[in-house]
């Protein structure tokens, strides 16, 4: 694959990379999350730790990174202990289950659903890295925005659709416009039941803690600046109704302090995930 691709993934994908590479550096044991491979794809300059969103400033966000990606892999592992053999991955960016978890990998049917250029670069840097690109993804390529309907591609590369499937759509969200959305849960919602989604969303900047609110104003700020804005926000009220109304059957919002409660409540470092920014939809067909 040609050198030009070196330079296609967005700041965002390569962040999400870096903090979760972060965490092991920096955040004392135990971990929330183990994820250094992202590192080596990402191939940042080397004094990625010195730019301003690795600052300890951003220490709260990191968290909140690391705890998303470790509650939908363990959803993923309760899961396949019920039977679930699909995982589907909605914006994959630059996400690494494939390569750190081959023993569970390899009794899944992995597809990772992103824009053709991302798709094309991450092959290109598994392959650089002489990883080599393992048979068990289905790399289904899909711009969420124009994409008609993304589910035919997707069974196109295998997917069964009378099979339930785990989905997660992690950090996407934000990106896409409210009607966007509001077409993908009702695809979502029409997968065989049984099926899972856990989705990330943005809470309204004017919900997010006093204290907190200056940093993701700031952020916003950076994502509009880079091309990349954030164009949606929900109220836990507004996501839940949203997911029912697509038709989903259950739905459960997972509060950014759950998730402190679930995964940092014993640690003594002082980490933990900002309160009221980003949170959880847990929905099911």
């Amino acid at each position: 694959m040609p050198d030009k691709l070196s330079n296609i993934p967005d700041n965002t994908a390569v962040r999400t990379a870096l903090w979760r590479a972060l965490h092991v550096e920096l955040d004392s044991p135990p971990h929330i999350f183990e994820d250094t491979l992202g590192l080596q794809l990402a191939d940042p300059e080397p004094d990625w730790r010195a730019r301003p969103d690795m600052s300890a400033f951003t220490r709260p966000f990191r968290a909140a990174i690391v705890a998303r990606a470790r509650f939908v892999e363990d959803c993923l592992a309760e899961q396949v202990a019920e039977g679930i053999a699909q995982y589907v991955i909605l914006g994959a960016g630059l996400d690494t289950f494939a390569q750190r978890q081959p023993q569970l990998a390899t009794l899944l049917q992995i597809f990772e659903i992103d824009q053709p250029a991302m798709q094309e670069w991450k092959k290109h840097r598994l392959l650089t890295l002489g990883l080599g690109i393992p048979n068990y993804p289905h790399w289904v390529p899909v711009n969420f925005e124009t994409e008609d309907d993304w589910l035919a591609p997707l069974s196109a590369s295998g997917f069964a659709a009378t099979q339930p499937a785990l989905v997660a759509a992690t950090g996407l969200s934000m990106y896409l416009t409210p009607a966007a959305i509001e077409k993908m849960l009702r695809q979502l919602a029409t997968l065989a039941p049984g099926s899972t989604l856990v989705l990330s969303f943005m809470l309204p900047i004017e919900l997010n803690d006093p204290d907190l609110r200056p940093s993701v104003e700031r952020a916003a700020q950076g994502a509009r600046a880079q091309g990349t804005p954030w164009l949606c926000f929900f109220t836990p009220k507004e996501i839940l109704a949203l997911a029912l109304d697509a038709g989903f059957s259950e739905v459960e919002h997972i509060s950014a302090a759950a998730l402190s409660t679930r995964y940092f409540m014993d640690r003594t470092d002082g980490l933990r995930l900002p309160n009221a920014a980003e949170e959880i939809l847990l929905a099911r067909t």
